[in-house]
């Protein structure tokens, strides 16, 4: 989403350009000890404004708005312009780009990325909502159903420029969710919608149930990615003029939350059980390593992060990269943060 402000780069100019630290063994120190630590749960590894107001083949490289792992173990980003990027997991030097269209051929606001295990491309717009089926070379395959509800008013109770969001795929690739970045019209503010649909034996998805989940005030909710035992990261991030970024990363888990497919409005008050979560890091504590920033930010490190992927994991934690949205702004950078988050 673009947040409202006062608003062909060589692999080894790449390298240069990347701030790069150590990290040491998982089992050498905690995290407390680490200058590298976030939080007791999150350490920051290293960033990279290798990318920042670059181009690759005549296409501005920024506005990511989602990041996902290729089973090439490449790396694939999303542009809300749409452009689906493929970057060296290692130096972040594009590789390729393709577009993306509606079916009339018009750019999509394209918000959230799966890679689905028989390569295509799942790819969210915010713009009606939609979820729609991409090949590897950018030709739509087909369209997911959307509940009236989350649809854009007047046709649904979405606020425009405030609907799919994050979109991530759990273990096992039977269920697929979406997390509205803010409230629908007759929910209580702060308290947004996850959808899911189920895969069908035939390999299409169909609706699935529905989670409520409350973010912290003033924030909405820019990605989700499902960790490997189920549950779900979750960024939380607000602007405020003057001030800066608002980043915080959620572990939340909805298998005991109420299904709120059926419930008209969330109030808070209604008996609906709400999806626990638990605050692993506000990236305002983590260190800035040297990071520097082009308008106010509480920590020179923040910027409007909005895409995050799983990349990895060791014995006890998760590699967890981040992208920001440069929203094409001179004020504002392409940045990567490279985290290793316990869960």
């Amino acid at each position: 989403m673009r947040l409202r402000t006062v608003l062909a780069t060589a692999a080894a100019g790449l390298a240069a350009t990347t701030c790069l630290t150590a990290a040491g063994p998982a089992n050498a120190r905690t995290d407390q000890q680490d200058s590298h630590a976030c939080s007791p749960s999150v350490s920051l590894d290293r960033f990279s404004d290798a990318l920042d107001k670059t181009t690759y083949e005549g296409t501005f490289v920024g506005n990511f708005s989602a990041l996902a792992v290729d089973g090439d173990g490449s790396l694939a980003a999303l542009s809300d312009r749409s452009s689906l990027f493929s970057l060296d997991a290692k130096t972040l030097a594009p590789e390729s780009v393709v577009p993306l269209a509606d079916e009339s051929g018009a750019a999509l606001d394209s918000e959230g990325l799966v890679i689905d295990r028989d390569g295509t491309r799942l790819v969210s717009s915010e713009t009606e909502p939609s979820v729609r089926r991409y090949s590897r070379d950018g030709r739509i395959l087909g369209r997911l159903p959307v509940p009236d509800a989350l649809q854009v008013a007047p046709a649904g109770r979405a606020v425009s420029n405030g609907t799919f969001e994050g979109l991530t795929l759990f273990p096992g690739g039977r269920t697929l969710l979406a997390s509205m970045e803010y409230a629908l019209q007759g929910d209580s503010a702060g308290i947004v919608r996850f959808q899911t649909w189920q895969r069908t034996k035939g390999g299409d998805f169909e609706l699935g149930r529905q989670y409520a989940y409350r973010t912290d005030t003033g924030l909405g909710v820019p990605e989700v990615r499902a960790t490997p035992d189920g549950r779900l990261l979750v960024l939380e991030r607000g602007f405020t003029s003057g001030v800066g970024n608002t980043v915080r990363l959620y572990l939340a888990d909805p298998r005991h939350a109420t299904d709120t497919s059926g419930v008209g409005n969330l109030t808070g008050q209604d008996g609906v059980r709400l999806t626990k979560k638990t605050l692993l890091a506000d990236i305002v504590n983590c260190p800035s390593l040297g990071a520097t920033a082009k308008q106010p930010q509480p920590n020179p490190l923040l910027d409007n992060i909005e895409g995050m992927a799983i990349t990895g994991r060791t014995s006890d934690r998760l590699k967890v990269l981040l992208v920001s949205d440069d929203n094409q702004n001179a004020v504002q950078t392409t940045r990567f943060y490279h985290l290793r988050v316990r869960i």
